[in-house]
C-alpha cells in the first residue's frame, strides 16, 4: 500500500461524528447501456457517479457545484433513495438505508424531502394545491382531512402564499409562486434533510433572492439541514456553510464557502470561481478568465487514472485521493494551486515545471 492509498484510507476510514445527520461513502451509481431489443445484453455504462464520500451534520447546509452532467443530481436522487445505488453506503441518521426495501425505506421518507428543478413540471397540473401540499400528510396518515386542511393553510402562510389559495391550480401561480409550493410540499411532515436540486435555476434574478431568503429562514425556524444543488457560484456562496465541487461523477474538491472562494487548490475549482462575475467593471476588466482546454470527458468511457487530467494545465495521469489542507479542507489534485487568483500564463509557467506534490497535501 503506497502512501497516497494510506491518506485515502486514513480519510474514508473515519469514525462517524455524532452529529453527522447523514454519511455518504464511496457511493456509485452505473446506468446500464444496452443492445438488442428482446436479448437485450449490456456493452457498457454510463458512470454518473463513481465513488463519492462526503458527510453533513444537523443544522448545516452542504452546496453541490459543478458543470452538467457531473452527477449531481443523480447524486441527489440517490441520497433521497429515488434511485438505487449500485455501490457504496449512505448512512442517515445513524442508520444505515442503502439496502432498505420500499416498505421499510418508507418511514424514513418522513425524514428526508426534496425540491425539484422545474417548479412547472414536479407540480401535478391536475390537481389542487391544497392536494399537492397535503397529499405528504395523507400518504404518511398524519392527521384527519380537516386537520391536513388546517396544517396546508399554515404552510402555505409560512411560504408566504395566501391560504386562500388552497383550491387554485398550479397554472394559476407564478414560476416563483410554483415553487414555493414545491417548498410547502417539502415542509408538509416536517423533514430534518430536504435536498435542494437547483431550486432557483429556471427563477429570475429577484425571484431567486426570495425564495434563497425563505430557505434561509425556514432553516433558523425549524432548525433543517440542506444539500443545495446549483450552477450559480454565487448562489451557492450566499446559502452554503460547506461546498463540494464535482467533476465527472467524482468530488474534486470540499471545503468550507469561505475558504474555498478564498483558496481553491483544485484546477477545476480554480476555473469554475474565475468565470462567477465580479460587480465591481474595474476589477473585472483586468481578471482574465481561466478558460480550460478540450470537452468534458464522456462517462460512458471517462480517462483512466485522474478524471481531470485531459484538460489539467499540469498533466498527471495517477488518480490522486483527497488531500487534507486543514480544517475539513480536502482536494483530489497532487499539485494544487499555491494561491488565487493565479493567471492562466501563471497556470501554464507552473505546468511545465516538474514540482514535486507538496508536503502539506501529505499530511494526514
Amino acid at each position: 500500500m503506497n502512501e497516497q492509498q494510506a491518506t485515502a484510507m486514513s480519510m474514508n476510514d473515519r469514525p462517524q461524528e455524532s452529529d453527522d445527520l447523514l454519511v455518504v461513502e464511496d457511493v456509485q451509481k452505473y446506468f446500464p447501456i444496452t443492445r438488442g431489443i428482446i436479448f437485450q445484453k449490456q456493452i457498457g455504462a454510463v458512470q454518473a457517479v463513481d465513488g463519492v464520500s462526503f458527510s453533513v451534520k444537523q443544522g448545516e447546509t452542504l452546496g453541490i457545484v459543478g458543470e452538467s452532467g457531473c452527477g449531481k443530481s443523480t447524486l441527489a436522487r440517490c441520497i433521497v433513495k429515488l434511485l438505487e445505488v449500485t455501490g457504496g453506503r449512505i448512512q442517515f441518521d445513524g442508520r444505515d438505508i442503502t439496502k432498505l426495501s420500499r416498505v421499510k425505506m418508507r418511514p424514513m421518507r418522513r425524514e428526508m424531502t426534496m425540491i425539484f428543478q422545474d417548479p412547472y413540471a414536479s407540480l401535478n397540473p391536475r390537481k389542487r394545491v391544497g392536494f399537492i401540499v397535503g397529499e405528504p400528510l395523507e400518504v404518511h396518515g398524519l392527521g384527519t382531512a380537516a386537520e391536513i386542511k388546517r396544517r396546508v393553510q399554515e404552510l402555505l402562510e409560512v411560504v408566504g402564499l395566501n391560504p386562500e389559495h388552497y383550491n387554485r391550480f398550479p397554472h394559476e401561480f407564478s414560476g416563483g409562486q410554483r415553487q414555493r409550493i414545491g417548498v410547502a410540499r417539502a415542509l408538509a411532515v416536517n423533514p430534518k434533510l430536504i435536498v435542494c436540486d437547483e431550486p432557483v435555476s429556471a427563477l429570475d434574478v429577484s425571484v431567486q433572492a426570495q425564495i434563497l431568503n425563505l430557505l434561509k429562514d425556514l432553516q433558523d425556524d425549524f432548525g433543517l439541514t440542506y444539500i443545495f444543488i446549483a450552477h450559480d457560484l454565487n448562489v451557492v456562496r450566499h446559502i452554503s456553510d460547506r461546498v463540494l465541487v464535482m467533476y465527472l461523477g467524482k468530488v474534486a474538491e470540499v471545503a468550507s464557502r469561505d475558504v474555498l472562494y478564498k483558496e481553491p487548490k483544485h484546477p477545476y475549482t480554480g476555473a469554475l470561481m474565475s468565470a462567477v462575475p465580479i460587480p465591481n467593471p474595474e476589477l473585472g476588466r483586468k481578471r482574465e478568465p481561466i478558460v480550460l482546454e478540450g470537452d468534458v470527458p464522456s462517462p460512458v468511457n471517462p480517462p483512466s487514472g485522474c478524471r481531470f487530467h485531459p484538460r489539467c494545465p499540469r498533466f498527471d495521469v495517477e488518480e490522486p485521493p483527497l488531500y487534507p489542507f486543514g480544517a475539513g479542507h480536502v482536494a483530489a489534485c497532487h499539485y494544487p494551486l499555491e494561491r488565487w487568483p493565479m493567471t492562466p500564463d501563471e497556470i501554464r509557467r507552473r505546468g511545465t515545471a516538474q514540482a514535486p506534490v507538496p508536503e502539506q497535501a501529505l499530511q494526514t
